[in-house]
């Protein structure tokens, strides 16, 4: 392993932390160990240079009265020599204390940690989480018509249809059953105790006297009364034949039965086939008055709201929903299990509506497009909801990092580069150097 035992390198200048103690975000990698060692070498690169140019300066100082000439490759050297230091200050000020003196403005990064987060976060948040960004990035990248083109798949479908019944499946079983049961109590059960029965109930019958519909259940009604009679017409006879007085003819018993029975088919024929039949009126007017009574009534309202209480405190709406909610629970575990198991069966109905659903939102220009429109919606919603919390997040983040540690990962990160500034400060310097001192010399 190279290791870089120059003054200002990360490996001598930081302190040992023990990697358990760092965040993950701070742990070093093996991409970072690959990082380490480049930024050694460039580290040497421009040390070197630096070493390089004092020489040059050292030998051109001695023979320049000799050799006139080599006044300008010292006066190259000596101000590549004060290029390179003044960069290597400013590079190794970022990080640390050049050799280790504690000199002001200098470990900037250790030093302003805590600022540098903030600031960050800032900036993230004012440049990043804006509406206007997300909006335009979301837009292009119509993720619609890509999830419909991904759902479209059937194998696809599969696996979306498989993980939702098996996060359902396992979400429904870790829950308690007293635990639902406490919540259909919370959440249904008492709402429909605040709830008034009487106005409910009311406006459920408006509904069904929309339109005549309650004149088709009197039609059904109707129906099952004739089907009725038809079916029981001998137990009819024999109930008259035994409410009777004994001393009545057998004979009348029997003519009593059959007006009875063609009196009531008749009835029923009649209604059936009127649709203005005085019955039908009383039962519109009927119904009219029950919807009237629920609504105004006070004796009604108190009536309807004690048979909804009495059926709430019944113990089968308890043991109803209990039995609803270990169906369902069972249902999802026996759905989940044979998707799981049958991988080579027919596509099922879920997996063939999500499918269905793909190919509509991408066969519908308009739909796909109002699908675009609701993500980007929902997630710049999102975003803006969250913004400020990820400015914190960041900043709070960055606050809880160890400072050495921090600032070797970023230097890990920029240093290789960093070390360019050297190398050019160092070059920059020295033609800076020559071209003075061959404008001085023009001057003279």
């Amino acid at each position: 392993m190279v290791t870089d035992r120059s003054p200002g390198s990360p490996a001598d200048s930081l302190p040992p932390v023990a990697p358990a103690a760092l965040p993950a975000a701070l742990r070093l990698t093996p991409d970072d160990e690959i990082r380490r060692v480049r930024l050694v070498r460039m580290k040497r690169v421009a040390s070197a240079m630096l070493v390089v140019v004092a020489i040059v300066y050292v030998v051109a100082r001695i023979y320049e009265a000799q050799h006139p000439a080599l006044g300008y490759l010292r006066a190259f050297a000596e101000a590549a020599m004060v290029g390179g230091l003044a960069d290597w200050f400013a590079v190794t000020a970022l990080f640390r204390h050049p050799l280790g003196l504690p000199i002001p403005h200098t470990a900037i990064v250790p030093s302003r940690k805590d600022r540098i987060g903030t600031a960050l976060g800032n900036f993230v948040q004012r440049n990043f989480l804006t509406r206007e960004v997300v909006q335009e990035k979301l837009a292009a990248m119509k993720l619609g018509e890509r999830a419909a083109q991904w759902l479209a798949r059937p194998e696809n479908s599969r696996r979306l249809a498989t993980a939702a019944a098996h996060g359902l499946s396992g979400a429904v079983n870790v829950m308690r059953d007293e635990d639902v049961q406490a919540l259909v109590d919370r959440g249904i059960v008492s709402r429909l105790r605040a709830m008034q029965a009487g106005p409910l109930v009311a406006r459920a019958f408006e509904l069904l006297t929309t339109g005549g519909r309650h004149q088709a259940l009197l039609d059904d009604a109707l129906r099952l009364a004739a089907r009725f009679l038809e079916e029981n017409e001998e137990l009819i006879r024999d109930r008259i034949r035994k409410e009777s007085p004994w001393w009545v003819p057998g004979a009348v018993e029997d003519r009593l039965g059959d007006k009875i029975v063609s009196g009531v088919e008749k009835t029923l024929v009649a209604v059936a086939a009127d649709p203005e039949h005085p019955l039908r009126q009383r039962y519109d007017e009927a119904v009219e008055r029950f919807v009237a009574n629920l609504r105004d009534n006070p004796e009604t309202m108190a009536r309807a709201e004690q048979i909804k209480l009495d059926v709430l405190n019944h113990p089968g709406v308890a043991e109803f929903s209990r039995e609803v909610w270990n169906d369902v629970k069972g249902r999802l575990g026996t759905y989940a299990a044979r998707l799981a198991d049958d991988a080579e069966r027919e596509p099922d109905q879920l997996e063939r509506w999500l499918t269905g659903l793909g190919h509509k939102v991408l066969e519908d220009p308009v739909l796909a497009e109002k699908v675009n429109g609701w993500i980007v919606e929902l997630v710049t919603y999102s975003v803006e909801q969250a913004r400020e919390e990820v400015a914190r997040l960041i900043a709070s983040t960055v606050a809880a990092w160890d400072a050495d540690a921090t600032s070797r990962k970023i230097e890990l990160q920029i240093g290789r580069d960093l070390q360019f500034i050297r190398i050019n400060g160092t070059l920059v310097g020295g033609l800076v150097g020559l071209l003075l001192h061959a404008a001085s010399g023009l001057m003279k």
